[in-house]
């Protein structure tokens, strides 16, 4: 039976039903073995023979497998070549390719592995361009600007979803439609609709990496995150997906949907773990797990709230101490947030060749996304010394406040007011990923009136007897 025949045969069920769930391990257990999809491939071409679809087989064969990490430069110039030669068949033939491929896993392995080495790439000749060391590589990469550039991965990637209408099928579905009405010649074709459909994923990535969060976010409107989505089908899509809007939201100061979207995907580990080891993508999905752990760390120190049990547990596990102390706030937590960000934070790249004449002149990418997080998190190293007073009073004078904070009164008052509009985040309720309503993001409000402060709690009280009355199962 197919995941779809699964999952429908149960459709009052909601998204987190256990029948859902089982469908998804039972596709994680099949992919635990699974080698790449390559071998099946050659199996399914071989029935169709033809030295033509042959050719094809072994070009997806080698997209799909990653390059060695000491690759040389002429390497990864094949390499783009390849990936251009095979994206430009696949798009610019008459026609579409009659390909039966066997599953869904290649295409993400295809557009994983060529936005790897289109990333990794971008590293290297800022690397080299920076460090000025090695002549003849930077003479080389001088001359081939337009090598892995940003303009050519995003025209395939924007190509492959257009050619596919993958936006169109998947607006249909959303709205009841046949999807099919709205493929078109191409988007019937799983070639096309997968390399499409795994296409958008990669644009959430790249577009990331560049460091346009809300473009990022905006490319996934007609994806609905659950786990009905066929990103969800794919273990690395499925951790990678979260793990880039997730990042994108932080990055927005949407604290409060970042941690939404992490703890999902934290808590889908913890239940698919048992199915994870052994598999190819193992190492890659536990790295992403870690730095996720490290982002929710992040994410609830600048928006303090409640944390699912499971991930509150694995959080203070892995990073108990470094918590309390970014919690507590002040100047010495400066150097652990960076550290953290940096840990996590995706390699980012920039989106123009670097200037070979001028090293000092090139800016490292990740150097800089970091400087910008790191003003933000300047703004908030008073926050919890603050709200330990204010939570004291309904009304605070504020040269006293300034007074026990050992700062100038005026100085304390721009601080409040860009607080307190800070304080204001959009958080998502339907919709598209970038809609959402302000809501007031901390658990009590203020309000200046001349030197005086008015303080309010915006949150009631946890009621205690609900909490006793759902644990007690747990105790007798």
């Amino acid at each position: 039976m197919s995941y779809e025949e699964r999952a429908n045969a149960h459709p009052n069920l909601g998204d987190e039903s256990d029948v859902e769930e089982e469908a998804l391990v039972n596709d994680y257990r099949e992919q635990v073995n699974f080698d790449d999809g390559m071998s099946e491939l050659d199996r399914t071409t071989s029935l169709g023979g033809g030295s033509q679809t042959q050719d094809l087989q072994a070009q997806l064969a080698a997209a799909a497998t990653p390059l060695e990490y000491q690759a040389t430069l002429e390497t990864k110039f094949a390499s783009y070549d390849n990936y251009c030669s095979l994206f430009h068949y696949i798009l610019n033939s008459d026609g579409p390719v009659e390909l039966e491929v066997p599953s869904y896993y290649w295409a993400w392995d295809v557009i994983d592995e060529f936005i790897y080495q289109f990333e990794s790439f971008c590293r290297y000749r800022n690397r080299v361009a920076r460090s000025g060391s090695n002549e003849e590589e930077a003479q080389l990469l001088r001359e081939n600007p337009n090598t892995w550039g940003c303009y050519s991965v995003l025209n395939v990637l924007y190509s492959l979803i257009q050619r596919s209408q993958i936006n169109e099928q998947l607006a249909a579905i959303k709205r009841g439609e046949d999807p099919l009405a709205f493929a078109g010649e191409y988007g019937s074709r799983p070639l096309y609709k997968m390399l499409g459909y795994f296409s958008i994923i990669g644009l959430l990535r790249v577009h990331c990496l560049l460091g346009d969060f809300s473009l990022a976010l905006k490319t996934l409107d007609d994806i609905e995150m659950n786990k009905k989505a066929m990103f969800a089908r794919v273990m690395a899509a499925h951790f990678t997906t979260y793990y880039y809007v997730g990042f994108s939201y932080m990055m927005m100061r949407r604290y409060a949907d970042a941690i939404r979207m992490f703890s999902h995907i934290l808590v889908y580990v913890s239940r698919t773990k048992n199915f994870q080891k052994g598999g190819n993508s193992y190492d890659a999905i536990a790295k992403k797990n870690d730095q996720m752990y490290a982002l929710i760390a992040i994410c609830v120190a600048l928006h303090p709230t409640r944390l699912d049990d499971t991930i509150h547990s694995a959080l203070r596990e892995k990073y108990g101490e470094q918590l309390n102390r970014l919690q507590h706030g002040g100047p010495e937590a400066l150097p652990l947030f960076e550290e953290l960000f940096r840990s996590a934070c995706p390699k980012f790249i920039s989106p123009t060749p670097p200037d070979f004449e001028n090293p000092a002149l090139n800016v490292d990418p990740v150097d800089h996304h970091t400087a910008i997080f790191m003003d933000e998190v300047k703004n908030t190293l008073y926050n919890p010394t603050i709200r330990s007073y204010l939570k004291l009073y309904t009304t605070m004078d504020l040269k006293k406040l300034a007074g026990f904070l050992e700062v100038e009164p005026e100085k304390l008052r721009s601080w409040l007011l860009i607080n307190k509009q800070r304080s204001r985040q959009v958080r998502w309720v339907e919709g598209g990923l970038l809609e959402g309503e302000p809501v007031n993001a901390n658990d009590l409000d203020y309000a200046l009136e001349n030197d005086l402060i008015h303080v309010s709690e915006t949150k009631a009280g946890r009621r205690l007897v609900d909490w006793y009355l759902r644990n007690l199962a747990r105790v007798y």
